[in-house]
């Protein structure tokens, strides 16, 4: 009986000092309490996480180029999404045929579509399409969107393979293109047919270094009811964002930026909906020009590293520029960072964080002849061969090389003449840079 009334005289001394406390606590400032919940919150929700998990809220653009669409692996937790490289992939039943998501790899490969799904984040569209080559996205992109007696305003200057695939390819199939410079919106306006299903423009565009106002070009695109597709290679999305802007599509040579090592070829469509990537999708897959997945794995590891290099190759094109523009023999350089270019102030619209690209070109007194002395006379670590936007600096002839696939008349009226120098800026060191190329200027 006596331990009976002892636990009673405890239980009711403890249930009047928690009426006490409650009490207490009412009485207190306000600031407190809210205080004492935020702890209690923060406690209580530091207590929840878990690693593996991700903290909540958007992610910056750097820590997408790492992580966007790559998780670890399930059953062994590596790090890397998974190389596959499977032409088919076993079903269970015929009723669940598709349930994992993939049957053949040339229309569907976990690897090429983690890198798919990647580079729909990090360009901030519905859905991407890879495939092979950058041709090969760009044909593609024509393809979804055109069709027999369709018309195409696409600018005079643009990569020679999708100048030539438009008039040698697309125009005898029925299709329609009218070139001109999109440096005037007004020219655009003018070039419009009733029959207008697609605008196509390139900024920067290559080799020449124009630049387009992606904003009023699209609204001209959706005044006419088309598509509006911009081939953003040379700006990439650490620079520009097309999509933010407007447009319908942005086509990316993953060559490029992307991959930036000289290893792999490869390229994509993004589209701002998914019905337009739908479209993209049933051509890739008609086609057949999906990536492969080997180049679909390296592309997943390089383009995590492209907001660095992109960082040193527009601070390198920067002070090449810089010296280019004062050195007597060079009579023209076009840069969208210098002062001197002419759109500087829609470069500054729109490329971010004060970055232009790796991407320069000049001219030298002496014209061509001098022009392809200096490409034949160029020393190491500087690279005469085409391609751009890689770790080595590389200096190209463009009119027998990247555009010589134009016609001669066409070629030379956007300024591409027979010494044209065109120079992808790498990681080297940019002292080294200069003066190799301070060397070869002596020679001419």
């Amino acid at each position: 009986l006596a331990q009976e009334l002892g636990i009673c005289c405890f239980s009711s001394f403890f249930v009047a000092f928690l009426i006490f406390l409650c009490k207490m606590f009412s009485l207190a400032p306000r600031s407190m309490r809210v205080a004492s919940s935020a702890v209690g919150r923060v406690a209580r929700r530091s207590i929840a996480t878990k690693s593996g998990t991700w903290m909540d809220g958007p992610k910056a653009f750097e820590t997408e180029l790492v992580h966007a669409a790559v998780e670890p692996e399930p059953k062994s937790g590596a790090i890397l999404t998974p190389l596959f490289l499977s032409t088919t992939f076993v079903q269970d039943s015929v009723e669940t045929y598709l349930q994992k998501g993939f049957s053949y790899s040339r229309t569907n490969n976990p690897t090429t579509s983690a890198l798919e799904k990647k580079l729909a984040t990090l360009e901030n569209g519905a859905g991407a399409c890879a495939f092979g080559t950058g041709m090969a996205a760009t044909t593609s992109a024509i393809s979804a969107t055109m069709k027999a007696g369709d018309h195409c305003v696409i600018t005079d200057c643009s990569y020679g393979g999708t100048n030539r695939s438009c008039r040698e390819f697309f125009t005898p199939m029925g299709m329609e293109f009218t070139f001109c410079d999109f440096r005037d919106i007004d020219n655009i306006r003018k070039a419009v047919k009733p029959n207008t299903k697609l605008i196509f423009s390139e900024t920067p565009a290559n080799p020449v270094l124009s630049l387009c106002d992606i904003e009023e070009i699209s609204k001209v695109a959706k005044e006419i009811g088309a598509y509006h597709v911009v081939d953003s290679t040379f700006a990439t999305p650490v620079i520009c964002r097309p999509l933010d802007h407007g447009a319908d599509m942005v086509i990316q040579s993953l060559t490029k930026y992307y991959e930036g090592h000289n290893i792999m070829t490869g390229g994509a469509v993004i589209s701002k909906d998914k019905e337009l990537a739908d479209k993209v999708k049933w051509v890739q897959n008609v086609h057949g020009n999906i990536m492969n997945p080997f180049a679909a794995f390296m592309i997943l590891q390089t383009s995590k590293t492209m907001g660095l290099r992109v960082k040193q190759q527009s601070a390198t094109a920067m002070k090449i520029a810089q010296f280019l523009e004062s050195h007597p023999k060079v009579t023209k350089v076009v840069y969208p960072g210098l002062a001197s270019h002419p759109q500087k102030e829609l470069a500054d619209k729109y490329h971010r964080n004060g970055l232009h690209g790796g991407m320069l070109w000049f001219d030298i007194v002496g014209g061509s002849e001098a022009g392809t002395r200096l490409m034949n006379s160029i020393q190491r670590p500087w690279s005469l061969c085409e391609n751009l936007g890689a770790t080595e600096s590389i200096i190209t002839a463009c009119a027998v090389m990247t555009h010589a696939n134009m016609l001669k008349e066409d070629r030379l009226k956007v300024g591409i003449t027979d010494g044209f120098i065109r120079v992808s800026c790498g990681i080297e060191d940019t002292d080294d840079l200069i003066k190799a190329l301070g060397i070869a200027l002596e020679q001419c």
